[in-house]
């Protein structure tokens, strides 16, 4: 058996403003705030194509090695959905501005290369907002998103696991987030996906049965991906079970070629009598209980009426041009995880989550470490601390209120001052709230850091002497026993004795004690 996966992705581009109007892209505004005649498709307006989306799609079509068309041209796609108001899509049919292009991706199954097909510019759509729970089951439409600039990615069918979709979908974020395009926040939208999912089954003649194609539409999370392609190979072998040699049969007058496969498709017949092939389906995929469910027949490329948009001059791209955008690549995530790991000394862990979060947040890292000298703590608090108040406060590590520099500053001061991770937290929540520099915050807080070794023994002492059951715990073999001597010193310094010091001394008193 063979699976044959191939994902449509759709990036919102970081752009202010729409791919053919002067409307914001901002997330989150009122509905249909967002929103002007020409987006709206009003009669007499005429589309301005945006030239910086333009320049971002490009520069995203060669970061995946595509190669960039001279002369491209604007297509109208015509569809009939209640979040469309011009009744079509702008997008780019038979000559896309990029195309044949690839990305390696790792998997448990070592590495892959998988192609793509094209990337090409369109429009968004609106939002559809439905009160499935309300008695009315009303459906309102939002069209602020409407005219968006969206990049599309078809890859070439050629994965075959859902692992392999889950980690191509991720090297699309992480690259389009390195390289500053997208954002790739699929909560927000501005990251979704499709995938297109069939079924190889071999047959005893050598050949095999083709189960027609399903397109999951708009899957949500990376999770998802791999949830819903996971399910659907289940189904379609389920579905070809239950209906070969019953509503469906095999046709066995012809064969089609893919890769080294010789394979048949399906076919039903239709309320004429006649014999005709079992089309491509989409699906929605329901999170709630981990399927896939079949919603109406595909179309095909004819239904949607192309022709070439009469308001819009095609795109011509000069080599003076593609020079430039190549110019802005910089530093690629897959080059960057390498480099990081070399010259830092980093894990592949620490160095992924790194990369994955984008440049900015790579020169946050770099920043701290060029002060502290550490970037294993620097790596440390930049992943776990930084990140999640990033989350918890929805910042960008730009907008964040302590800078590279001043996270290594801190770093440089606890290390100094032998403070523990508690009372390190303490600084960094005052420096957060103040904006204050570390220095002066450990001083506000009146931090002073215990390290005296005379004063901590004799209170190591005191603890031992007063708990004789740790002693006695700890002479067991029970290491843990130790922590209450420990806990019984921090409390007497008020969380201010240097952690080493006190380690040694407590290990060495009781290894002493009777």
């Amino acid at each position: 058996m063979h699976v044959v996966i191939g994902l449509e992705v759709h990036v919102q581009l970081l752009t202010r403003t729409k791919l053919f109007c002067g409307c914001s892209t901002e997330f989150g505004l009122p509905p249909n705030t967002a929103t002007c005649p020409v987006c709206c498709g009003l009669p007499g307006t005429l589309p301005v194509m945006n030239e910086h989306a333009f320049q971002l799609a490009m520069k995203a079509a060669l970061a995946l090695h595509c190669s960039i068309a001279r002369y491209t041209k604007w297509d109208r796609k015509n569809y009939f959905y209640p979040d469309l108001p011009k009744n079509y899509q702008i997008s780019q049919y038979d000559l896309p501005f990029s195309n044949e292009g690839w990305l390696d991706i790792e998997t448990s199954a070592g590495p892959k290369k998988v192609g793509i097909l094209r990337a090409h510019l369109e429009e968004d759509a609106g939002k559809m907002l439905h009160d499935e729970a309300g008695a009315g089951g009303d459906s309102l439409v939002d069209l602020n998103r409407t005219g968006t600039p969206l990049l599309e990615i078809v890859s070439h069918p050629e994965m075959e696991t859902a692992e392999q979709a889950r980690a191509y979908l991720e090297k699309i974020r992480e690259l389009l987030r390195g390289i500053e395009v997208s954002d790739c926040e699929m909560q927000e939208g501005s990251l979704r996906c499709d995938a297109n999912v069939n079924v190889h089954v071999p047959q005893v003649d050598g050949t095999f049965v083709a189960t027609p194609i399903v397109e999951i539409k708009n899957l949500n999370s990376i999770r998802n991906v791999e949830r819903a392609i996971a399910h659907e190979i289940d189904r379609q072998l389920n579905e070809l079970k239950e209906n070969v040699g019953k509503e469906w049969r095999i046709d066995e007058s012809k064969t089609s070629v893919f890769g080294d496969r010789k394979v048949r498709r399906l076919e039903f017949k239709n309320k004429d009598g006649a014999w005709v092939p079992v089309s491509k389906t989409t699906a929605g995929f329901d999170d709630r209980f981990g399927r896939t469910e079949i919603q109406r027949r595909k179309e095909e490329a004819s239904d949607y009426r192309y022709f070439p948009d009469p308001d819009l001059v095609p795109a011509i791209v000069s080599e003076e041009q593609i020079a430039r955008v190549k110019g802005k690549l910089g530093e690629l995530p897959e080059h960057q995880l390498a480099r990081l790991r070399s010259q830092y000394g980093l894990s592949e862990y620490d160095a992924d989550i790194l990369v994955r979060n984008g440049r900015p947040f790579v020169g946050f890292f770099e920043a701290a470490t060029e002060v502290c000298g550490d970037a294993k703590e620097a790596a440390n608090w930049a992943t776990n601390d930084v990140l999640s108040l990033l989350k918890a406060r929805n910042e960008t590590v730009v907008e964040f209120p302590i800078t590279g520099h001043k996270l290594g500053e801190f770093l440089a001061e606890i290390k100094k001052r032998k403070l523990n991770k508690q009372r390190a937290r303490e600084v960094f929540a005052e420096m957060l709230e103040s904006g204050s520099h570390a220095v002066a915050a450990i001083g506000k807080l009146g931090i002073q850091s215990v390290a005296d070794e005379g004063q901590l023994l004799e209170m190591v002492q005191r603890a031992i002497a007063s708990n004789a059951k740790a002693v006695a715990d700890f002479k067991k073999g029970k290491v843990k026993a130790a922590d209450a001597i420990k806990g019984f010193v921090m409390r007497e310094t008020k969380g201010q004795a240097d952690t080493e010091v006190l380690q040694r001394l407590v290990l060495e008193e009781l290894a002493k004690a009777p």
